[in-house]
């Protein structure tokens, strides 16, 4: 029999069937014209929505098709009270309470909730990948992931919050979203009782209690706790980034990376301190301001019990105490004690300085340089000592102020025993011992320890006078030198 589409049915009512085709005898024709009868009768008895204008056979399909446009959820959770609008959907969703995964793969054994899942996980094993982007060459086994993809071309993100108007590719990546406005954290750790906002975030979780990492590197064998992480892994062996940022050229292996990187570029700052109402750029460095708040510092250090908010923090900590430097430079030879501390040396081969005052115009190697040089134009000094009063521009000046009324000197040099309050006194003072100075004039040649006394030579061959008196107008090469001489004006005494 004849495979018949809703087409034909409409291409064969518009025709007549010619009367004399009934004197044909053969078994075919016979059956040719029972279904040309068969269907003008379908056809007939055929109902469709008035909103969309789809056509459906029966009249449960129609009414069971309208609850997409009416929202209506008849079927309700007895667990959880989600609801639902068909019944098979609510099947799925209370296997997600029962834990019951009926559909096994017979090749590894994993199982799922619905045959839909497997039938994608099958796709794996076979490497069939079917549905391909004509945009970058990368295939996907679902046609769902084909289209979430090309969104990340596109730009397209049909999903606003209705709190903030943050829009997103996909719609349970807003479900989410809204739970950080709500402050709902539905997935609760059995272990330790912590909730999280989402179920991957939990088994994620899980797995520092068991210590369990069960996705492995083919190329360098180092495991991890989530296969995305793998994913994100792989392509320091392969070096792709196929996401360049189009304002400074620099490509990232992800589109997060690179939505997080435009940040940098807008000044956009989406996260925010219910507490302080200070903003963030990125959720991470959120929630690791939250500790601020609640004097959380859950990582010590076993040398000197220093503790920290963040465990990288003290990872890097301890290196100060074992000398350890793992991050070399491949054109001078310097070691680091971590990456980014690295990233910024380069720039001083590369004379890289990608932020920039929009005040001045001066630029930077580093993104805190420049917001402590803004505060120069503002007069901000949000950083105040509690025992004299005296205000800095960021928190590590304070640290370092405070030891000059504790008398605190935790630097000591193993050379000569000499103590200092901060590290990079201590690692000008090395370069006494080395005779290091790899700061060279490019004028005469002289070279200098630090790249400030670099700076105050330059200003010598260029004349340049960046520091003026406010009341008698004379400019000087140095600060220093100008406070020596605003004392000649307030009659303090500049002998002591």
């Amino acid at each position: 029999m004849k495979n018949v589409t809703i087409n034909d049915v409409k291409e064969d009512s518009s025709r007549e069937t010619p009367i004399h085709e009934e004197k044909y005898h053969t078994e075919n024709q016979h059956h040719s014209i029972v279904d040309r009868s068969k269907l003008k009768k379908l056809q007939k008895n055929m109902c469709f929505c008035k909103i969309c204008g789809k056509r459906f056979i029966r009249k449960t399909a129609l009414k069971i098709h309208m609850r997409n446009h009416t929202n209506e959820n008849p079927h309700t959770c007895k667990v959880c009270s989600k609801p639902f609008s068909y019944s098979s959907g609510l099947v799925r969703h209370m296997r997600t309470h029962t834990g019951e995964r009926p559909f096994s793969c017979k090749t590894c054994g994993k199982s799922y909730i619905n045959r839909c899942s497997l039938s994608s996980h099958i796709k794996t094993h076979l490497g069939v990948k079917p549905f391909p982007c004509g945009l970058c060459d990368k295939s996907f086994t679902k046609r769902q992931n084909l289209i979430y993809h090309i969104r990340l071309h596109t730009g397209e993100k049909p999903f606003p919050c209705s709190t903030c108007g943050k829009t997103f590719t996909k719609q349970n990546n807003l479900a989410v979203h809204i739970r950080t406005h709500t402050g709902e954290k539905p997935f609760s750790c059995p272990t330790c009782g912590k909730g999280f906002t989402q179920k991957g975030n939990l088994s994620v979780h899980m797995a520092t209690h068991t210590g369990e990492k069960p996705f492995s590197c083919s190329t360098c064998g180092k495991g991890f706790t989530q296969k995305s992480n793998l994913h994100i892994h792989m392509r320091t062996h392969s070096g792709e980034k196929m996401f360049p940022c189009e304002l400074c050229s620099k490509s990232f292996s992800f589109g997060c990376q690179l939505a997080t990187h435009m940040r940098m570029h807008t000044g956009e700052k989406p996260f925010l301190c219910v507490a302080c109402g200070k903003r963030f750029s990125q959720q991470n460095y959120l929630t690791v301001h939250m500790k601020i708040h609640t004097g959380e510092r859950p990582f010590s250090c076993p040398t000197c019990g220093k503790s920290f908010i963040k465990e990288w923090n003290l990872t890097v900590h301890i290196r100060c105490h074992t000398g350890e430097k793992p991050y070399p430079c491949e054109v001078c030879g310097k070691s680091f004690i971590n990456k980014s501390h690295l990233t910024n040396h380069m720039r001083t081969h590369t004379c890289e300085k990608p932020f920039s005052c929009l005040t001045c115009g001066k630029s930077f190697t580093k993104q805190g340089n420049l917001t402590d040089h803004i505060r120069s134009h503002t007069g901000e000094k949000p950083y105040p000592c509690k025992v004299c009063s005296k205000s800095f521009v960021n928190k590590s000046h304070l640290t370092n102020h405070l030891r000059t009324h504790t008398g605190e000197k935790p630097y000591d040099c193993k050379l000569c025993g000499k103590s200092f309050t901060d590290c990079s006194s201590i690692a000008q003072h090395m370069k006494t011992h080395t005779g290091e100075k790899p700061y060279p004039c490019d004028v005469c040649g002289k070279s200098f320890r630090n790249s400030n006394h670099l700076a105050c030579h330059v200003r010598t061959h260029t004349g340049e006078k960046p520091f003026s008196c406010p009341i008698c107008r004379k400019s000087f090469t140095q600060k220093g030198n100008l406070s020596i001489h605003v004392k000649t004006h307030t009659g303090e005494n500049t002998q002591a």
